[in-house]
């Protein structure tokens, strides 16, 4: 395995700019897990600036570390991890967007490497489950944010950061006995956003059931809803509280800590991760890098989750 560059011989603050300093996808034989950007934000409905998350997180990455003590591996020695880049995506087109996203993600899926994508928002979650589709059917979904993003449309188009779980449901590439939210809370348009969403088939834990049932109890429910089946795992950034995300484009107050956020992810080790996501950080509005730190440190610890469940 080629990991990352050593911090005892080259500052954290110099070396590549790679996330966590790794090797690139063009140095290595092989991988079996690829960290890829996807620097688009043309879906977004309020705030947008997630085009220059993937950027953002990578500086932020130059802090963590080779070993993860909470799951006691080392996920760089467990598995060739690399960063694959960003892929280049028209930002004034989202189908022609969303088709590139797609084509880019199933070529590194058929090289036998699975994907921590950092967007971007939301949007590219669409493609991204296609893509793990095509190679393992429908898929099991915890989707980690403060919104349902089930909508049907925005001003009438369908492709949207609020709506990439709908269009994933219609087109079958869920496995709609084993999807849920995760950290939801605040205002919807009406009822009717519930019920289509329970219509759907996904399951709810909202902040406040993850305050009061606590962490345990949370992994304990996911885990019996998604079993052992191939399970892909979307994080929006702004299922943290906005005291641990302000840099995102639609905060809403009362949200999970981060370490809630990363208690459970851990308590999803020995699942049948394929992929995952970490989407909508938006720099611009962070403040001392908190939200990029966050997104980094949940990139790494999914990372760990791939590595230890290589096969």
């Amino acid at each position: 395995m080629i990991g990352p560059v050593d911090s005892s011989q080259v500052p954290r603050f110099a070396g590549p700019a790679t996330f966590a300093r790794l090797p690139r996808l063009d140095q290595v034989p092989s991988a079996d897990i690829a960290v890829l950007g996807v620097p688009f934000d043309a879906g977004v409905s309020y705030r947008p600036g997630a085009r220059f998350a993937p950027a953002a997180v990578r500086e932020a990455s130059r802090l963590l570390r080779p070993y993860n003590p909470a799951l006691d591996t080392a996920p760089f020695e467990q598995a060739q991890v690399v960063d694959a880049g960003d892929i280049a995506c028209n930002p004034f087109n989202i189908g022609e967007a969303i088709g590139t996203i797609q084509e880019q993600a199933t070529e590194l899926l058929n090289t036998g490497a699975r994907l921590l994508t950092i967007g971007g928002d939301h949007t590219i979650a669409l493609p991204l489950l296609r893509a793990v589709a095509a190679q393992h059917g429908p898929v099991a979904l915890l989707h980690f944010d403060a919104h349902l993003d089930t909508w049907d449309t925005y001003f009438g188009e369908p492709y949207t950061h609020g709506t990439p779980f709908r269009r994933a449901v219609e087109e079958g590439i869920l496995d709609t006995s084993a999807v849920s939210h995760v950290g939801t809370r605040g205002p919807l348009y009406g009822r009717a956003d519930l019920d289509e969403d329970t219509r759907l088939g996904f399951g709810i834990v909202t902040s406040a059931d993850v305050m009061r049932q606590g962490v345990d109890a949370v992994v304990e429910a996911l885990r019996a809803r998604i079993g052992d089946r191939p399970l892909y795992v979307s994080v929006d950034i702004d299922v943290l509280d906005p005291a641990h995300a302000p840099g995102t484009g639609t905060p809403e107050a009362g949200g999970m800590t981060s370490r809630e956020l990363l208690e459970i992810l851990r308590g999803l080790a020995g699942s049948n991760l394929v992929s995952a996501d970490v989407v909508e950080v938006a720099p611009a509005y962070d403040h001392a890098e908190l939200t990029s730190i966050a997104a980094s440190h949940v990139a790494y610890d999914l990372i760990t989750l791939l590595a230890m469940g290589k096969p």
